[in-house]
């Protein structure tokens, strides 16, 4: 577990006058919320395995969306410029689409959804390219074939069998995150507190959404203390966590991004953010949708795949951490590691005792280990203030 010194805190103030995240940003992102409620719709509709793997399709493309856009608006001041705004908004109208078509994406509404993806990411190139100085517009025209070939194949896919279509999908999605990692990210530039404040409310928007799976799952139930019980467990669960990851895991991150060179920033930013936030955000909506599935089965054992989307869910999210302090430190939390595996043992049990305390056993799993990670940093701090 990293703390945080006087001069470390020190460095990320440092950083601070970059952070601010601008109305557009945030407005951009009601549209990414919605689209993440309609995949956790899309996981309660198609609770079976196959379901399941088209469920974490879905969030790839959607979330390597958000992440160009989360790259662009660090680079330009889109909400400063007319016509630069004017193409967020174009873009936050195509995202609209997506969202909307995500129930039938591998159905009726295919080429629909992925034409609408293909204006999303089209857009994002374009003004990338147009706006940028010219070593990062060079470094977008690298990565534009990657960028624009996935959602092109995504389009071909509507018009095909079901196994082809699952075979290009996995192409574009492969191609997609691969470009960048295989291609370099050299000549963009990312502005530290700015990048690390977007991810950070990200996570919490996603976090809220996992709050809507509560009301979700409770629709049309009658309310009895038990079912406040689980709602209880099921809200102690959620702000577990958001206490594991902001009481400590940005700080010392964000100093360590902070610190770096032009070069190794964009890599870190790739890294650590683009490509492992995906685990937390991964980790958060399985956990909702195991939070929704218990409430609306509140005296039954959760079913595998909903048993799974739980503790799963939960084990995720920590390994999410773990890769994003090894990413950024070269270490990882013990502690966190042996809950992650605790988590997973906790399936079978999910599966045979009735679903809300199968729920209070995971939220105190992770309660107890937020609470051991604050007495061992507050007990740390202590010792170097003697």
């Amino acid at each position: 577990m990293s703390t945080m010194s006087t001069s470390d805190v020190e460095s990320v103030d440092e950083v601070q006058h970059d952070g601010d995240v601008t109305p557009l940003e945030l407005f951009f992102d009601l549209v990414f919320v919605f689209a993440v409620t309609q995949i956790t719709g899309f996981l309660t509709n198609h609770l079976s395995w196959p379901g399941v793997v088209r469920g974490i399709a879905l969030l790839a493309v959607v979330w390597w969306a958000w992440v160009g856009y989360s790259w662009l608006t660090n680079a330009i001041p889109a909400e400063e410029i007319l016509p630069e705004r004017l193409v967020i908004l174009l873009a936050m109208a195509a995202m609209l689409v997506v969202a909307l078509t995500i129930p039938r994406a591998f159905g009726t509404d295919a080429v629909f959804f992925a034409v609408a993806y293909f204006v999303v990411r089209a857009l994002h190139v374009v003004l990338y390219g147009l706006t940028t100085p010219p070593e990062t517009r060079k470094a977008i025209l690298r990565l534009a074939p990657g960028f624009l070939g996935a959602p092109v194949l995504l389009i071909v896919s509507g018009f095909v069998g079901t196994t082809l279509q699952a075979a290009l999908w996995t192409t574009a999605i492969v191609t997609d995150y691969g470009i960048a990692r295989f291609r370099g990210v050299e000549g963009f530039h990312v502005q530290a507190s700015h990048f690390v404040e977007r991810h950070r409310l990200i996570i919490i928007i996603a976090l809220g959404e996992s709050i809507v799976a509560i009301g979700v799952g409770m629709a049309g139930l009658t309310i009895t203390r038990r079912l406040l019980l689980a709602v209880l467990f099921g809200f102690v669960l959620i702000a577990t966590l958001w206490w594991l990851y902001f009481d400590y895991i940005t700080l010392a991150a964000e100093r360590r991004f902070a610190r770096a060179s032009d070069r190794e920033r964009a890599i870190l930013a790739r890294d650590s953010y683009s490509y492992i936030h995906l685990m937390m955000m991964g980790g958060i909506i399985f956990v909702a949708l195991g939070i929704e599935q218990t409430l609306a089965h509140l005296n039954q054992p959760l079913s595998a795949i909903p048993a799974v989307a739980l503790c799963g869910g939960g084990t995720l999210y920590l390994c999410g951490h773990n890769a994003y302090r090894f990413r950024d430190h070269g270490t990882i939390s013990v502690a966190r590691a042996i809950v992650a595996i605790v988590a997973v043992l906790l399936i079978p049990v999910m599966m045979v005792v009735p679903s809300f305390v199968g729920l209070g056993l995971l939220t105190a799993l992770l309660v107890v280990l937020a609470a051991y990670e604050t007495i061992r940093s507050e007990d740390r701090r202590r010792l170097r203030s003697r």
